[in-house]
């Protein structure tokens, strides 16, 4: 009986219906959290696998209860590629990776390299070198001890609970330092401006 009922729906499904259930997929939340460059990776991949099956499925039954099975079968390959290859890497990212590599640089001499990283258009440099001179800038005046191997997460708690004001924006700070610095997301001149602000609001005491 189940097979006649689903004889009886019409269903006309091609490779764009799945692909958009793909985009669907991909655009929760956690797939955000990774970096660009791979989710677009896994698209293209999964372009070519929904290729292959539509391909294979043209010579079997064109739509119907077929089509069906192929429509659930992609989105569960959907999920389960993306959450394998994707949701690593995210949390690759946010594993434990420290602020800095270099402990004798001062907070002028990060905000000096951020500027000359914007001067040469090299934003995600200059994000990087922007958020060390936040989190140095910090040690310095003495609101977080100087510790190696801080990573970002930390510097942005132990600061948030020092400015509760600026929690938000130092931990969203401290996401984009990890995405860029370590996952490799592109940054933009926006991303940089962010963080200036969030650097003198912060030195001048604007957010406490």
């Amino acid at each position: 009986m189940f097979s006649t009922v689903l004889a009886d729906v019409p269903i006309v499904i091609d490779r764009d219906d799945a692909r958009r259930a793909a985009e669907v997929e991909l655009s929760k939340a956690d797939y955000q959290a990774a970096q660009p460059g791979v989710v677009e990776r896994v698209l293209r991949w999964l372009g070519q696998r929904l290729a292959d099956l539509f391909e294979a499925a043209a010579g079997v039954v064109p739509g119907g209860p077929l089509g069906l099975l192929v429509l659930l079968a992609v989105v569960v390959l959907v999920i389960v590629v993306v959450r394998l290859r994707v949701g690593k890497l995210a949390r690759d990212v946010r594993a434990s990776r420290p602020v800095f590599e270099n402990r004798s640089a001062s907070a002028a001499d990060y905000r000096a390299a951020a500027d000359q990283a914007v001067a040469a258009g090299d934003f995600a440099g200059a994000v990087r070198e922007r958020f060390r001179a936040i989190v140095r800038g910090f040690e310095e005046r003495g609101v977080l001890d100087e510790q190696s191997g801080r990573t970002a997460d930390e510097a942005a708690r132990e600061a948030g609970a020092r400015f509760p004001a600026a929690r938000e924006q130092l931990g969203t700070a401290a996401a984009l330092f990890d995405a860029v610095h370590y996952g490799g997301r592109p940054a933009s001149a926006e991303d940089h401006r962010r963080l200036a602000a969030l650097e003198e609001q912060v030195s001048r005491g604007v957010l406490t």
